[in-house]
């Protein structure tokens, strides 16, 4: 019989190495970490409208900050006097934040310039600007939105919802709020006179996060016991049959089912296909329409807070985030903030 030869072993460990090392390569040039990210959970990241390179930050260190991620470097910060909960841009020059203080303030990252635009009476969970009404959007727990107008700035509306504002998603002029209690409330921001439609999440557990679908068809809600429902927002029964819900963010440990919280959704504006991030530390990316999981990353080093997709889809920004699911850790993880180029491979229908 034939036995192999020491130099046979070699090339062959050598062979090994070499295919890790490249693998490890070619994934440090997909993803990188960011400098001087926040020293408390990240709440909210949030691209620019029409650039990868800047992102935005939100988070419990109460600072807003803007990050260059193509230089890898942090442009600026400001602070509110509480938590930072969501932010967002109303464009290239001026962002948008609020949280625990339930102060709504606007920065111009040109002039380095901020003011208070106004506040709700209770934490403000989420901030959006809507460019089809020209419209700054806030939802608290106060169980209001407010609409505001940028011009101004100035508060234009108050808009009573049936409990807690915990998300928000947009999807065009349509406005579509997740409460306390799994209500789900859609409305036209054309005409807040009444609400469009008012549903229950086919999720039999809290709702986390809800975002539209690029293509306005419906949104995807997500629960804090693992599972994600693809809705449709056409209400004859027709459209509605094709409504489903699905496992995911669950690990099998020593025989035991662990059911994490999705915190995280975030669309791909071109293919219609949406990442999610668990607690479980893995984000997973989906064909919503076809009932499919394109790809799964590694495992990152804690829970994923927040995530979003370039306007482009290129790039995606990955908040990791200790969020107290379970009790403390010892050490605790760092938060950190992960910037992935993403591929058609990864993104696309097949």
């Amino acid at each position: 019989t034939h036995t192999p030869s020491f130099t046979s072993h070699f090339i062959l460990i050598f062979l090994l190495i070499w295919l890790i090392t490249c693998r490890k390569m070619s994934e440090s040039r997909m993803e990188f970490r960011l400098k001087n990210t926040p020293s408390d959970c990240i709440q909210s990241v949030k691209f620019g409208p029409s650039s990868s390179q800047f992102l935005l930050v939100a988070s419990w260190d109460k600072s807003v900050r803007l990050f260059d991620v193509v230089n890898n470097n942090m442009r600026l910060q400001y602070q509110h006097s509480g938590p930072v909960l969501d932010c967002c841009f109303q464009d290239a020059v001026h962002a948008y934040s609020g949280g625990l203080d339930g102060q709504l303030k606007t920065f111009d990252l040109n002039t380095n310039t901020e003011s208070v635009v106004g506040a709700h009476e209770a934490p403000i969970r989420c901030v959006e600007f809507c460019p089809e009404v020209n419209m700054v959007i806030t939802g608290s727990w106060d169980s209001n939105v407010k609409l505001w107008d940028p011009r101004g700035p100035r508060e234009v509306g108050t808009f009573q919802q049936p409990s807690k504002v915990y998300t928000m998603g947009l999807s065009g002029e349509k406005l579509v709020v997740g409460t306390l209690y799994r209500k789900v409330i859609v409305w036209d921001l054309r005409n807040m006179g009444f609400a469009q439609q008012r549903r229950e999440s086919s999720l039999k557990y809290q709702t986390r996060c809800i975002q539209c679908f690029p293509n306005k068809q419906g949104y995807v809600v997500s629960s804090i016991e693992g599972r994600v429902a693809v809705e449709y927002l056409d209400p004859s029964p027709e459209v509605q049959k094709k409504k489903y819900a699905f496992k995911c963010h669950r690990l099998k440990e020593d025989g035991i089912e662990k059911i994490f919280p999705v915190n995280a959704i975030s669309f791909h504006n071109g293919y219609n296909t949406f990442a999610t991030g668990g607690s479980d530390g893995y984000v997973n990316i989906w064909d919503g329409f076809n009932k499919k999981r394109l790809c799964q990353f590694h495992r990152y080093p804690t829970s994923i807070s927040s995530l979003c997709f370039s306007n482009d889809g290129n790039t995606l920004a990955i908040a990791c985030s200790f969020m107290y699911e379970q009790e403390k850790i010892d050490p605790m993880p760092e938060d950190c903030i992960f910037i992935r180029r993403v591929t058609d491979q990864e993104t696309k229908p097949k």
